[in-house]
């Protein structure tokens, strides 16, 4: 089930929104910035509770 979660863009700062699989323990994906369209690193995985946990970097920091 895709769920939407707010992440600040690692580049401009802006918050934006992307979906995520709550299904899934860990992934990790490059989502362009939807204000910047800078490519945004992203990694998510699943903690003990099954709430998605996301943290972002810059295509260089990943």
């Amino acid at each position: 089930m895709l769920e939407p979660i707010l992440i600040h863009c690692p580049y401009c700062g802006e918050a934006i929104e992307i979906l995520v699989d709550g299904s899934v323990d860990s992934q990790r994906y490059y989502e362009d910035c939807q204000v910047c369209c800078r490519p945004i690193d992203i990694s998510v995985s699943v903690d003990e509770d099954g709430d998605p946990q996301v943290s972002v970097a810059t295509e260089n920091d990943g």
